[in-house]
């Protein structure tokens, strides 16, 4: 929600007043410089003086180091060339080893850019990739969980395929259900049919609603989800308790409502989520 600004103390004091316990922090350095020892160190003090845990971090999708929003070179573990896809997990050390200074349990990463073609050689590239990085991770107590996005190495059929016949161990899945729900087909079938395949090894989940046309990251029951039938989708995962997080958009403007009511309109959000999910 706060991608596009620096993470202050600040900020986590605001999303704790608005009665959050968790956040997940999204890998732009802009927004959090995950190389720098005093900032990691500075958002480690100021989740704890606020009483926040740190449940999981965002894997940069961009090279673009200066800017303060996803843009620039992309990031990706789909690589064909060698040594940009070194490159890319370097960089995506550097995330994981956070928990060496402020430990959390997941590192969200998605399978290349949101135009990613299935290539046999971008596959063969994010097998590569991927075996190093989930034992990288597993030392310092990380799980890697790969989320379903619009493209086609994001599709959720072909994430099981692709974890199926590659035989990686300790790889999961985050489900995010607007993605699921900007699929082709009959509206009221995509969350179902999106889930299916990833259900045996989902260990958590982005909340988030859309009108099924565009990506808008907007409070559930703000867009056109059936958060009921959702909900019971949800419920058929394998791990009892998968990780749920809000994933939102900030609105700007002049007209925009400010940042504490946009976090209050999001906690009454997930407080009806919470009900309907009891």
């Amino acid at each position: 929600m706060f991608v596009s600004r620096r993470l202050t103390p600040e900020v986590l004091g605001q999303i704790a007043e608005a009665g959050f316990e968790a956040v997940e922090i999204f890998g732009t350095r802009g927004h959090f410089d995950y190389t720098s020892k005093p900032e990691i160190q500075l958002i480690s003090s100021a989740l704890s003086q606020h009483g926040l845990a740190l449940a999981s971090l965002h894997a940069p999708t961009s090279r673009d180091l200066s800017a303060m929003r996803e843009g620039g070179a992309p990031l990706s573990i789909t690589e064909v060339e060698r040594v940009r896809r070194i490159e890319a997990m370097d960089e995506l050390k550097r995330v994981i080893d956070v928990a060496e200074e402020l430990p959390f349990s997941r590192l969200i990463l998605h399978m290349g850019g949101p135009r990613e073609t299935a290539d046999p050689r971008k596959r063969d590239a994010a097998f590569s990739s991927l075996e190093h990085l989930v034992l990288h991770a597993r030392h310092v107590g990380v799980t890697i969980a790969v989320e379903n996005t619009t493209s086609e190495m994001g599709d959720p059929a072909y994430l099981r395929a692709f974890v199926d016949e590659t035989r990686l161990t300790g790889l999961r899945f985050n489900f995010d259900i607007g993605h699921a729900h900007l699929a082709e087909g009959p509206e009221d079938e995509r969350i179902e049919k999106a889930f299916a395949p990833l259900s045996a090894l989902v260990v958590s989940a982005h909340i988030h609603d859309n009108h099924g046309d565009k990506d808008e990251h907007l409070p559930p029951y703000e867009g056109s989800i059936n958060w009921e039938a959702a909900v019971k989708t949800l419920k058929t995962a394998a791990e009892p308790e998968i990780a749920l997080t809000l994933e939102l958009k900030e609105k700007a403007g002049n007209e925009a409502p400010s940042a504490a009511e946009q976090l209050a309109a999001a906690g009454e959000s997930l407080d009806r989520f919470e009900r309907e999910w009891s």
